[in-house]
C-alpha cells in the first residue's frame, strides 16, 4: 500500500503546468527542426523559424510558448493499492487546485481562458479552472498523470464522423483536413480515435496526442501492423495536400499522426480527429509516495540552431502614417515589419462594438478605428519589466461575422490575426480596399518583443479580451489577403500540392 499526500499531487500538477508553458517536448522540437531543414517553401520556412526561435526564447525566459495557455486536460490512472494521506479534497479538486496555483503564479502568470456558463454569460473563471479530468482505476500502487494544456485554436478544429463499416478512413481524413484551415497552427500532430462509441472515439483521439513523436523512426523501420500502416499513409498523404506551416503552402503540415482504437459495434465505425498545434504542451509524471514529482528541464543544446531574423526583403510600414493607397500596393505573401500604434480586439470586444453599433451609440473615447489597424489578440499579463506578456495572434475567422461592420461603419483599414479568412470576410476586404495580415501562431513571445508600449483603452472588465493600444516596432507579418481580395491561403496550398504531385489538384 502506497501513501500519497494530497499536497504532492497538487504541487506536481502546478509544477507540470508551469513546466509545459515554456518547455516544448524535445521530440516535437526535434521533429520541427527536421521539418525546417527539409522545407522548400520560403514562407513556410520563415514561419517555422519563428516558432523555433520563439521556443528557445520561452525556454530561456520561462514565459509561455503561446498567449493561449490552454484548457487543462488530465488523464489520471490511480492504482488500487494507493491510499491518500490528509485528503480533504476530491481527486478532481486536487487537480483543480494545482491548476489554480500554476495559472496564478506571479513569476510566470498564465492567461486564464476558461469561461463558465458557456451557453450564457461566458464569465471568465479567472484562474483557468476547472480542468477536464479523465480517471481510470488500475492495478498498482502509483498515481500516473498525463497532463496537457490544449489551445483553443486547435481544439476548435476537432472533427468527428460516424462512418459506415466499409467507408475509407483515409478518404475522410483527406477530405476533412483541408476544411480545418490553418487556425490549428500547423505543423503539428493529428490524434485519431477509431472505434468504441461516439464519445470514446473523441477521447481516444485526445489521448493519442499524449504519445511521443516517432514517425521518422517508424518510416525507417517500417510498419509492424495495420495501424502503423495507416499512420504512415495518412502522414504522407496529409503532407501531400501542400497546406504547410500556418497554411502558407509547403512540405510539412503534420509531423506525426497518432492513432488509438477500441472495439466497436458491428454496424459502426466512429472516427474522431483532433489536431495539436505548434504550441504542443504535455507532460507525464508518476507519484509513488516519495513526494512531489520532478520534471527534468531539457537540454537546450537539443534545440535546432535556428535564430529567426527579419528578411532583408521585408517592407517597413509606419502605421501612424499609413494610407489606403500604400496598403493597396501590398501583394499576398509580402513580408512587412509594422511600427506605430495599433488597437487590439477579439471575440468579446467585437461583440460589444456590434452592440454599440446596434444601439446607435458612439464607441468609448480612444476607440477610433478609422484608417487604423486592429490586432486580434488576447495577451498574457506582463511580469517583471515586460510591457506585455506573450501576445501572439488568435484565429481570425471568429471575427469574420464582424468584418463588414468594422470596415464599412468604423473605417478599419488593416486586420492582423492568424490563419485564413472566410469568403464573406474576403469579399468585405475586397469591397472596402482593406487588407488582412497574418502573424505566426506559435511565436507569441517573439511577437511580444516588438511591442514597446501597451495600455488598455476600453472594456477593461473583459480582461485579456479588453481593447488595448499597442505601440510596436518591427512587428513581423505577412500579407494574407490583399486589397483586391486575393488570399495567400487559397493560392499557396494549391501551388504546393501541385509541386508535391502525389495527389491531383482539384480547383474548387
Amino acid at each position: 500500500m502506497t501513501t500519497i499526500r494530497q499536497q504532492d499531487l497538487i504541487q506536481s500538477v502546478a509544477d507540470a503546468l508551469q513546466f509545459i508553458s515554456y518547455y516544448h517536448p524535445v521530440d516535437y522540437i526535434q521533429a520541427l527542426g527536421a521539418a525546417y531543414e527539409a522545407e522548400e517553401s520560403p514562407a513556410a520556412k520563415d514561419a517555422i523559424a519563428q516558432i523555433l526561435t520563439n521556443s528557445r526564447m520561452c525556454a530561456e525566459g520561462h514565459r509561455p510558448i503561446c498567449q493561449d495557455t490552454g484548457i487543462v486536460v488530465a488523464f489520471v490512472r490511480v492504482g488500487m493499492d494507493v491510499r491518500w494521506e490528509g485528503a480533504t479534497l476530491s481527486l478532481t479538486e486536487m487537480i483543480n487546485e494545482g491548476v489554480r496555483l500554476a495559472y496564478l503564479d506571479p513569476d510566470n502568470r498564465l492567461r486564464a481562458s476558461v469561461v463558465a456558463d458557456p451557453a450564457g454569460t461566458r464569465k471568465n473563471t479567472k484562474d483557468n479552472t476547472p480542468a477536464v479530468v479523465h480517471f481510470e482505476i488500475v492495478p498498482g500502487n502509483t498515481v500516473d498523470v498525463r497532463i496537457a494544456a490544449k489551445g483553443g485554436g486547435s481544439e476548435n478544429k476537432a472533427k468527428f464522423v460516424m462512418l459506415n463499416p466499409s467507408d475509407s478512413i483515409v478518404d475522410w481524413v483527406l477530405k476533412t483536413v483541408p476544411t480545418m484551415g490553418a487556425g490549428w497552427c500547423p505543423p503539428g500532430m493529428l490524434g485519431i480515435g477509431i472505434g468504441g462509441s461516439a464519445e470514446k472515439a473523441m477521447l481516444l483521439a485526445k489521448e493519442a496526442l499524449m504519445e511521443p513523436i516517432d514517425m521518422q523512426a517508424l518510416v525507417r523501420r517500417g510498419p509492424a501492423n495495420s495501424t502503423e500502416e495507416l499512420r504512415i499513409e495518412l502522414y504522407e498523404k496529409v503532407n501531400a495536400l501542400g497546406i504547410g506551416a500556418q497554411g502558407l503552402g509547403g512540405l510539412s503540415t503534420v509531423l506525426d499522426v497518432k492513432i488509438l482504437d477500441y472495439p466497436t459495434h458491428a454496424a459502426s465505425k466512429p472516427v474522431a480527429m483532433i489536431p495539436n498545434c505548434a504550441a504542443t504542451r504535455h507532460a507525464h509524471f508518476t507519484l509513488d509516495g516519495s513526494g512531489a514529482a520532478h520534471l527534468e528541464p531539457p537540454d537546450l543544446a537539443q534545440w535546432p540552431a535556428v535564430h529567426w531574423q527579419p528578411s532583408a526583403a521585408a517592407k517597413r510600414v509606419n502605421l501612424d502614417t499609413l494610407t489606403r493607397e500604400e496598403a493597396s500596393t501590398w501583394q499576398p505573401g509580402d513580408t512587412l515589419l509594422l511600427s506605430g500604434r495599433m488597437l487590439t480586439g477579439r471575440d468579446a470586444a467585437h461583440k460589444r462594438i456590434a452592440d454599440y453599433f446596434a444601439r446607435g451609440e458612439k464607441l468609448p473615447d480612444g476607440v477610433d478605428f478609422r484608417n487604423r489597424a486592429i490586432y486580434y489578440v488576447g495577451p498574457v499579463d506582463p511580469v517583471r519589466d515586460e510591457v506585455v506578456g506573450p501576445a501572439g495572434p488568435t484565429t481570425s475567422t471568429r471575427m469574420d461575422m464582424f468584418t463588414q461592420m468594422m470596415l464599412e461603419h468604423h473605417g478599419l483599414l488593416v486586420m492582423i490575426g492568424k490563419a485564413e479568412r472566410g469568403p464573406a470576410a474576403i469579399e468585405a476586404i475586397r469591397k472596402h480596399g482593406a487588407v488582412y495580415l497574418m502573424a505566426v501562431g506559435g511565436a507569441a513571445y517573439l511577437v511580444s518583443k516588438a511591442i514597446r508600449a501597451s495600455r488598455v483603452v476600453a472594456f477593461a472588465d473583459l480582461g485579456m479580451e479588453a481593447i488595448y493600444e499597442f505601440d510596436v516596432r518591427d512587428m513581423p507579418v505577412t500579407v494574407a489577403v490583399d486589397a483586391r481580395g486575393k488570399s495567400v491561403h487559397h493560392t499557396a496550398p494549391k501551388e504546393w500540392q501541385a509541386r508535391i504531385g502525389k495527389i491531383p489538384v482539384t480547383i474548387g
